[in-house]
Parts: C-alpha cells; sequence; structure tokens
C-alpha cells in the first residue's frame, strides 16, 4: 500500500508539473529561478532570522528600551504558553484557523526564546506542540487558509529547531508538512490564482514550507515556488497604482504581512525575491496603511475591517526598506500600547510578534509626517483628509469602489470623521464570519440579491451614505475618485457614485471639504423620470439632541466634546434618528450605543437637488461657507 501510494503522489506531481494550470501558463516564471534552486540550500535555519543575523537582533533589545519591552512581552508570553496544553484539532465552524493562528504564536515564541536564551524547556515544548499538530488528520484542507497558516507555523519550528530536533522528530514534522501542507496544495482551489489576501496567505506559508523542506523535496519544493510566483502577482496587482489595499487597513494587515514573509523567506532561504517587491504600487502600500489610521488611533474602517489594530510587523519591514521619515509615525504608539496589554497567548492579534522584533526599526525619533492629505486609486479608491497628526486634528476619509468587491460593504461615498479626539462619524464594521454562517446565511455570495445583503452591518442601510427609494447600492457599479485637492487650507475629495445608484438616480456626486475644525459635505443629485426619494444618513454613537427650534441642526456629544451638524441645503431639511442598535434580522448583531442621525428629501422627477451639510467642533464659523457647485471646488 505504501509503494502505491509513493506511485500515485509521483503521478500526480508528474501531471502538476506537466499540465500546469491556466494561471500557472499566463504568467512567466523567472528565468533565474532554476539556478537558485540548483545550488545547494543554505543551512539550517535559513528562514527570516539566520544565525549571522541573530546578533543584529540581541545588540537591538540590548540598546532599545522600547524594542527591549517588546521581547520582555514575548518571554512573558512564551510562558504562559509552556504551561497550555498542546493544541487539539478543535474546528468553529468550517475554520481551523484559530488553531493554525495559536501554532504559529506558540512555535514561533518558543523557537525565538529557545535561540535566543538557549532555554531547553523552549525547545522542548515546541517539539511538543509541532508533534501534536503533526498528528492530526489534517489541516482542514475544506478552508486553505487553515493550511496555510499552520504550514507556516511548523516551517519556523522545524527550520528554526532543525539542529537541535532530534532525527525522528525531524522526519515527523517534514512529513507534517510534506504531506498535509504542500502535496495537499496540489488539488489547487480558487485561493491559486485569486486577487484577494487568500492569494497571499496561502502562497506565503506554503512557500515557506518549501523552502524548509527544500533538500529533501527539491522537485515538489519547487513546483510550490513556480506556482507562487507565478500567481502570486494577480494578488500584487491589486495595489497598482497607489498601493491601496482594496480589503481595507486590517485586512493588509493580513494580506501584505503573508506577502512581505513570503518576500523574506525567498530572500532569505534563495538570496533574491525574484522581482516580487518591485511589483507596482506594492512599495507605496506602507502609505496607504500610514493613512488610514486616524490620530485616535482609530482605522478607516471600512469594508470588513476591523476598529482598531496592533502593531504592524510588515510596516517595519517597509521602514527598513524606504528609511522615509514619518512612515513609522503610528507605529511607535501602537509599540507602546502593545508591551502595555495583558500576554495574550490565543494567537489572534499577537503571532506576527517575532516578525515584529526581528523587522523592527528604530523608534526613538521619529518625525512627524509632512503629507497631511492624501489619496489613493485602485480598486477601491479613497481620499484622507486630514488638517494635522496630533490626537485632537481633524480627519475625514471618504471612499469610491464596488460593493462587489472582496470583503466590501454597500457603503459607497460613506465617511468617518475624527476631531478633539472622538470618532463622530462611525463605521459598524463587519458582523462575525462564523455567527451568520452558522445561522444559514449565504454570506460570500456577492451578487445582488444575495444574502449578505440582508446583514444590516454591510448594506447602505447602516452606512453614512446615500439610501434611494428605500433601495440597495448597485453590486456592478464601481465608483471614482475624480477630484481631489491637499492644499493645507481647504482640502477635498469628490466621488462620482453615479455607478453604484443606476437606474436610482441619473447622476449622484458626493464631495467632502476639509477646512481647519469645519467639513462640508455635499451632494449634487439629479432624478430620473420619476419622483424620488433620497435617505442622507450619518452613523454614529455620539449622544444626539436636535434642535426644537432648528430641526436642519443637531448637537452631538461624546467624551465631553461636542460637534455641530446643520444641512444647509435643502433649506427645510428635518432631521431625526433612527435607533440601530437592535437591527431588524433576528441574525443582525446588536450595536450598543448607536444611531443614525438623517434627513429624507423628496426630489421631483428629472430635477437636480443639492444636499448640504455642514459639521463643526467649537463655536461656529465666523462666515458661513460659499456653496459652489462641485466642479468648481
Amino acid at each position: 500500500m505504501n509503494i502505491l501510494y509513493r506511485c500515485f503522489a509521483v503521478l500526480l506531481l508528474v501531471c502538476a508539473l506537466t499540465t500546469g494550470s491556466a494561471a500557472f501558463a499566463a504568467s512567466r516564471v523567472p528565468s533565474d529561478l532554476s539556478a537558485s534552486l540548483k545550488k545547494t540550500p543554505p543551512a539550517h535555519p535559513r528562514l527570516f532570522l539566520t544565525d549571522t543575523q541573530k546578533p543584529a537582533l540581541r545588540e537591538k533589545i540590548e540598546n532599545e528600551p522600547l524594542w527591549k519591552s517588546v521581547y520582555d512581552y514575548l518571554l512573558a508570553n512564551t510562558e504562559i504558553v509552556k504551561e497550555l496544553p498542546p493544541l487539539t484539532r478543535k474546528k468553529t465552524g468550517k475554520r481551523l484557523l484559530s488553531v493554525s493562528r495559536a501554532c504559529i504564536q506558540r512555535v514561533s515564541y518558543l523557537a525565538l526564546t529557545y535561540r535566543m536564551t538557549g532555554d531547553a524547556s523552549s525547545l522542548e515544548r515546541a517539539k511538543e506542540e509541532m508533534l501534536a499538530v503533526a498528528q492530526f488528520e489534517d489541516w482542514n484542507p475544506s478552508h486553505f487558509l487553515d493550511v496555510a497558516e499552520m504550514t507556516m507555523a511548523m516551517a519556523i519550528g522545524y527550520d528554526w529547531l532543525y539542529n537541535d530536533l532530534d532525527a525522528d522528530t525531524r522526519a515527523t514534522i517534514r512529513n507534517a508538512i510534506v504531506e498535509k501542507g504542500l502535496r495537499t496544495s496540489l488539488k489547487g482551489g480558487g485561493w491559486v490564482t485569486t486577487t484577494h489576501n487568500w492569494n497571499q496567505v496561502c502562497h506565503g506559508g506554503l512557500v515557506a514550507g518549501a523552502l524548509a523542506v527544500l533538500e529533501d523535496e527539491p522537485v515538489l519544493s519547487r513546483r510550490i515556488i513556480e506556482r507562487a510566483l507565478a500567481n502570486v502577482p494577480r494578488a500584487m496587482h491589486e495595489y497598482e497604482p497607489d498601493g491601496v489595499y482594496p480589503e481595507g487597513p486590517s485586512y493588509w494587515g493580513y494580506g501584505t504581512t503573508y506577502n512581505v514573509l513570503l518576500i523574506a523567506a525567498l530572500e532569505s532561504a534563495l538570496g533574491k525575491d525574484f522581482g516580487l517587491s518591485q511589483s507596482p504600487g506594492f512599495m507605496k502600500t506602507p502609505y496607504f496603511y500610514l493613512q488610514t489610521t486616524a490620530p485616535t488611533g482609530l482605522y478607516y474602517n471600512f469594508s470588513d475591517c476591523g476598529t482598531r489594530g496592533c502593531a504592524a510587523a510588515a510596516m517595519h519591514w517597509f521602514g527598513g526598506r524606504l528609511q522615509q521619515p514619518g512612515l513609522l509615525w503610528n507605529e511607535k504608539k501602537a509599540l507602546e500600547g502593545f508591551v502595555d496589554a495583558k500576554p495574550n497567548p490565543s494567537g489572534s492579534a499577537d503571532r506576527m510578534l517575532t516578525f515584529l522584533l526581528i523587522w523592527g526599526q528604530p523608534v526613538d525619533q521619529l518625525e512627524t509626517p509632512k503629507m497631511l492629505s492624501w489619496q489613493g486609486n485602485g480598486r477601491t479608491p479613497i481620499a484622507i483628509l486630514r488638517n494635522g497628526w496630533d490626537a485632537n486634528d481633524a480627519f475625514f476619509a471618504i471612499k469610491g469602489g464596488s460593493p462587489g468587491s472582496n470583503h466590501a460593504h454597500m457603503d459607497i461615498g460613506s465617511f468617518v470623521l475624527d476631531m478633539e479626539g472622538v470618532r463622530w462619524a462611525h463605521e459598524l464594521g463587519a458582523q462575525n464570519y462564523h455567527n451568520l454562517e452558522s445561522k444559514g446565511i449565504d454570506l460570500w455570495n456577492r451578487s445582488q440579491d444575495s444574502e449578505r445583503w440582508t446583514v444590516f452591518r454591510l448594506n447602505n442601510y447602516s452606512h453614512s451614505t446615500l439610501t434611494v427609494d428605500e433601495q440597495l447600492q448597485r453590486v456592478k457599479g464601481r465608483a471614482p475618485i475624480t477630484d481631489f485637492s491637499s492644499t493645507a487650507d481647504a482640502s477635498f475629495a469628490i466621488v462620482d457614485m453615479t455607478p453604484v445608484y443606476e437606474g436610482q438616480l441619473r447622476t449622484a456626486k458626493r464631495g467632502g471639504r476639509l477646512s481647519g475644525k469645519t467639513v462640508l459635505l455635499q451632494d449634487e443629485l439629479e432624478t430620473l423620470d420619476r419622483a424620488t426619494s433620497v435617505c442622507w444618513g450619518m452613523m454614529t454613537q455620539a449622544a444626539v439632541e436636535i434642535s426644537a427650534d432648528h430641526p436642519n441642526m443637531a448637537v452631538l456629544k461624546k467624551d465631553g466634546k461636542e460637534l455641530t451638524l446643520k444641512v444647509l441645503t435643502p433649506s427645510d431639511a428635518v432631521l431625526s434618528l433612527y435607533d440601530a442598535e437592535t437591527p431588524p434580522q433576528p441574525y443582525d448583531e446588536k450595536n450598543p450605543d448607536t444611531r443614525m442621525l438623517r434627513f429624507t428629501t423628496q426630489i421631483p422627477a428629472s430635477t437636480q437637488q443639492t444636499l448640504t451639510v455642514m459639521m463643526y467642533t467649537g463655536s461656529a464659523p465666523e462666515n458661513s461657507p460659499e456653496l459652489s457647485p462641485l466642479k468648481k471646488w
């Protein structure tokens, strides 16, 4: 049976090598890859942190107090991990992902601790963890992210501890990497050629595994590496032209980190990345991550994005490459908050901490970023307007794009607004995926009539944008940012939302302008040949008081601060509140202390109408803003 299995496996591999896939045929494998792979692989450890690089890491920890604190945090977590039982194959719904991520954290922490301190208990505990995972029946290939992240975990442990593992342990771990990771991947799947984070994560984890076992499995490893180099550019194309990550900053932290891990693995083991880092837009993407973090520390959390991140290992990798003053402005604060937190051995947020240490750049003397406002084009164009980088400075962000993009919401034209250290215009973010899947919701179908759009947090009824005749935005529409100005005294951005209101409005354009502590939001609409109802809304977690004497005006209060919102046109607008705490569907999660401030206007057929809203903190502007058409901004 064993001989038959090996013959079948070889046949499968030969078929994969000879026939390939449409994606493989469509992309060119670098001509210098063959020569690199023919060389004798460098000695272990060869991935990410070689022994020759270890003294520099030790020096950083010894000489820079903040990095010493990060290292101490890792050591504290490592001691907690030692007291935990080894991981078991326990799925959450269709995912084993939390186990894979916990494995990355545990194995990388234990392995790095052993390499830095020589602590034998860390070595033994890492072996125990990897042997337990090696015995799993599989790593859940039906949800291939789970396989990829587990392969990454095992590759790190196998490579970093290689010289101190006994022969039997080494063989068991290597066999698991090969059979449960690399060979399983030969069946392929949508992740091979897709353009979103699955591509980056899956190829990144598998290439690390292939490089770890390169001398024992040269043919198989070559196949894995060739396939990655042929297909990862499909995902990296999404960064063009300006580095915007279409799935938002928290998914940037996922997909981009694995893309960087892929590059770093290739460079450390083969001496080059075969041009991946030069992909157009890729070296611009750290500016997207920098700019989408507000002075409050909150993300511009569009799409399925979380509200706040943690210290980003990939930002330090980019920082080391680019050496641009100000690029790591937000990272020092993130690091300080990180080391003040309680140890977290769950693997959910801290699993890349070892790479944060390895790639970490000096953060003692950082310059304030010179660029205030920023605009990035691409699949999901966004614009960021700000008047400074301090905690109380104003931050306004707005987006175009399409609800049809991966992880996207019906949030075209939506915005967030931070002033005086408070987020006034709020994004709810995504609902837990398993929570919805377990209730039978067809969450990943992005067609116009999908159940996905019945989820309150995902449709336009919950976003700070427009709703026309109570209809959903159009999934096939894609809204560009058509104009942008970064002038210090009055920066602005204009989104042409017409494509996502196809069949609802003849035209729909939205402009946002920031001047000092005042934001002007202006919509220019034209109806079709029928009367139309348009609802303007802003989601907020502030307390709201609508003026009894001036129903077009409201005062928002939060954390001891106030923001005034006034509808300038139409002059007869009447503001109202919609309690968003308990959404309409039984499967919707509650949104504590959340409400929609809105007004509805009736527009006759074939009529142009302008909706203008002013928001400001402090006293009212001395002069009302001069209203002018968007084309004259």
